[in-house]
């Protein structure tokens, strides 16, 4: 039986799929098998499929009903102690599955460690360095005020996690990774690896949702964030609603729609006066007046430079 367990949900995602796979089959660490979900493709990844040839390698389709059913069903049929997702337009550093399952090993309390990332265009260019930042034990409080973890293409989580406190949540259309990540954390403790391991590709068709497709799962699953949680940790619920409101302020800009970008981040100071000190916040008023001013080709050309330069510090 492989110790780890690599699950890729896959939606018409040809484009990158076989770099990505490769990614996965090119670690240091060998006991490990990897489960590909078709979740309804319409390209040719059944034809794909059918040529691959390496044995640890399974591939499995389902009518399309989104990447947390793909994964719930990867999940009930994977052999692994240890269980780790890559998306199907990512990419990991050779050495990604042995540091974190060594991680495992060696700390027997924490049940999910992460890593540090690369932000990468289209072509696999690097971009910013995120580097999230928390120290090891329970970090729930801090979780549910902000997601920690950026990519689901980071974590690696042992199986017993799941068993304790569920699947991912289908009828979660945003956010379902943050979700499960908070109720994972519940009961047990978070570890980081300081060293970037993972390269997200940002592209045009990337899954993240635009400020429109997020809002009718904003409030519920904050809520569900919420449930049965201890008083100390329900007294961030305002700070979790502002932070929550400059994302979706940020994906506002990015969809062009400055008026919307200027709502929700004065939403976001009304929850969460404190905010407007923060460089994230700075940063979205100096580029949603930039982008109100300037050519779209000047303000994409500045915002490449910017990434390629900075290192983003995730923990406020």
């Amino acid at each position: 039986m492989p110790k780890v367990s690599v699950i890729i949900p896959a939606y018409n995602a040809m484009t990158y799929l076989p770099d990505t796979l490769k990614s996965a089959l090119q670690q240091t660490f060998i006991d490990f098998e990897v489960l590909i979900v078709d979740d309804g493709s319409s390209d040719n990844i059944v034809q794909w499929a059918n040529g691959l040839t390496d044995e640890r390698v399974k591939f499995i389709s389902q009518s399309h009903q989104g990447v947390s059913t793909a994964r719930n069903l990867a999940i009930s049929k994977a052999s692994g102690d240890y269980i780790t997702f890559l998306d199907a337009d990512d990419l990991w550093k050779r050495t990604k599955i042995e540091r974190q399952a060594q991680f495992l090993d060696d700390n027997p309390t924490v049940g999910l460690v992460a890593t540090w990332m690369m932000l990468t265009d289209e072509q696999g260019n690097p971009g910013a360095e995120v580097k999230i930042d928390f120290k090891q034990g329970n970090i729930r409080k801090k979780l549910i005020e902000i997601s920690l973890i950026p990519c689901g293409s980071i974590p690696m989580v042992r199986r017993a996690c799941f068993d304790k406190v569920g699947l991912f949540d289908p009828t979660l259309r945003f956010g379902e990774d943050w979700e499960m990540w908070t109720r994972i954390a519940a009961d047990y403790d978070f570890g980081l690896i300081e060293e970037t391991l993972v390269y997200y590709r940002q592209h045009s068709k990337n899954s993240s949702k635009n400020s429109q497709e997020i809002l009718p799962d904003f409030d519920r699953l904050i809520e569900k964030m919420f449930d049965f949680v201890p008083q100390e940790v329900l007294a961030i619920r305002a700070k979790t609603y502002g932070r929550m409101n400059l994302y979706i302020a940020w994906k506002s800009l990015e969809n062009e729609d400055y008026r919307g970008a200027r709502d929700f981040s004065n939403q976001a100071i009304k929850y969460y006066p404190q905010l407007q000190y923060t460089k994230n916040y700075l940063r979205l008023k100096l580029l949603t007046l930039v982008k109100s001013k300037v050519n779209k080709e000047i303000y994409h050309k500045l915002t490449r430079f910017v990434r390629q330069r900075q290192k983003v510090l995730v923990n406020k």
